[in-house]
């Protein structure tokens, strides 16, 4: 093992030239370790060169706007143009992993294998959006009265009409009834037509992608209710009996936890009212803990599917060290940064928007300001996934773990 560390061996570089000892392989391999020659070839004898290749004459030339060219516009149009063309292709490379991530979950059966690949994949999303927020600062270098010199080319014409951002929030698993209205009658699909009411690329695109299920919430959702949890799978016959009795130990040890915080927190309170507040406010954490594991805000046919899923999350969280749940708590953590992210930058759009050009309505008619903050408290897809750290209980105070063997486990083994 120390040998593999240093630098490969004499045999061993003659192998990577080619032969055992030198000797050049036959004919088809070394052809085949060329492939750009035979590219070539095929195209003439003509040499690939970096301004063909991500076509940059075509991308220069599309800064123009409505004009013919970009000639007589201000700095700051040509800005503003190019800042959001840079965002579009930024969310053309997000659906492609997102849409990429929830293949690889949509499968009946998830190789533990491709979880590396998935987490790789969430985790570029997160800082593709990160790159995204990070556009705003220059925007922020526009007075308000610069944008105003140009603002008005835009109307009807909204941020709204993002058709790829439409796409990612579908995909990730935003559903039409969490939709907030735009602030005129009309639905949010018929802001992606035309102003005559017929199709558009954007509302095509988008039409599309509403039938491409399932979401990646969807397949995250199926792949957790799958879990082994306590070694039980939902086939097994008494798996319904080993999950609930999982869930009423955890309970009772987060039970004893709270109960220890409410010890602490009312020794220190000032006064009677002080000291109940506090009681009411441990005890109510104590009942939303059990109304989400037992899913109580779910359909009742639904409940039991919705509790098994809370229940393995849970799981994956708590026993996080077991090997095979460590992918998964990276998956689930990924998600929540990818989240994050998102927030983050709807957080920063409204500031930046805010900052430019105040609470003025949207050139597209909508609130502006406001109906941009709504979107960052409202659009939450992985809900639970957040909801669950409410719950987590030190390690120490965890129910005991059952069939260890199930998950890789070797007891005794340490940290």
């Amino acid at each position: 093992m120390q040998a593999s560390r240093g630098a490969p061996s004499k045999r061993t570089r003659a192998r990577f030239r080619g032969g055992v000892c030198g000797r050049p392989r036959a004919g088809p391999l070394r052809a085949a370790a060329r492939p750009w020659q035979r590219a070539r070839a095929m195209g003439g004898g003509k040499s690939t060169v970096y301004w063909d290749y991500i076509k940059i004459e075509e991308i220069l030339a599309l800064q123009a706007g409505i004009a013919e060219s970009d000639a007589g516009l201000s700095n700051d149009e040509v800005m503003f143009i190019t800042v959001h063309q840079i965002d579009e292709l930024w969310f053309k490379l997000a659906i492609r992993e997102l849409a990429h991530v929830r293949d690889l979950f949509a499968h009946e059966k998830v190789r533990e294998q491709s979880l590396a690949n998935a987490v790789r994949g969430i985790r570029r999303t997160a800082l593709l959006f990160e790159m995204v927020t990070g556009h705003f600062a220059l925007m922020e270098t526009m007075t308000t009265r610069d944008y105003l010199g140009f603002r008005d080319k835009l109307s009807p014409a909204s941020g709204f009409q993002s058709a790829q951002l439409r796409e990612i929030e579908i995909l990730l698993g935003l559903k039409i009834e969490q939709r907030l209205p735009l602030g005129h009658d009309h639905d949010y699909l018929r802001a992606l037509r035309y102003p005559d009411g017929s199709e558009s690329p954007a509302s095509r695109r988008v039409e599309a992608r509403l039938h491409d299920s399932p979401t990646l919430h969807e397949a995250i959702g199926e792949w957790l209710y799958r879990t082994p949890i306590q070694g039980s799978t939902p086939e097994q016959r008494c798996d319904e009996e080993v999950v609930e009795r999982f869930l009423e130990r955890y309970l009772t040890a987060q039970a004893g936890e709270l109960a220890e915080a409410t010890k602490l927190a009312t020794a220190a309170a000032p006064g009677e009212a002080d000291r109940q507040r506090l009681e009411q406010r441990y005890r109510q954490e104590q009942i939303n803990a059990r109304a989400f594991l037992m899913a109580e805000d779910a359909e009742p046919a639904q409940r039991r599917r919705w509790s098994r899923i809370r229940a393995a999350l849970l799981f994956i969280e708590s026993y996080r060290e077991l090997p095979l749940l460590a992918w998964p708590r990276e998956v689930l953590d990924g998600i929540v940064e990818l989240e994050q992210a998102f927030v983050i930058f709807r957080q920063r759009h409204a500031r930046m928007v805010e900052r430019v050009v105040g609470r003025r309505t949207g050139t597209g008619g909508s609130a502006g300001v406001d109906y941009l903050d709504q979107t960052a408290l409202r659009y939450r897809v992985f809900r639970d996934l957040w909801a669950v750290r409410t719950l987590l209980i030190q390690r120490s105070a965890l129910p005991p773990l059952e069939r260890p063997e199930v998950y890789g486990f070797v007891a005794g083994e340490g940290e």
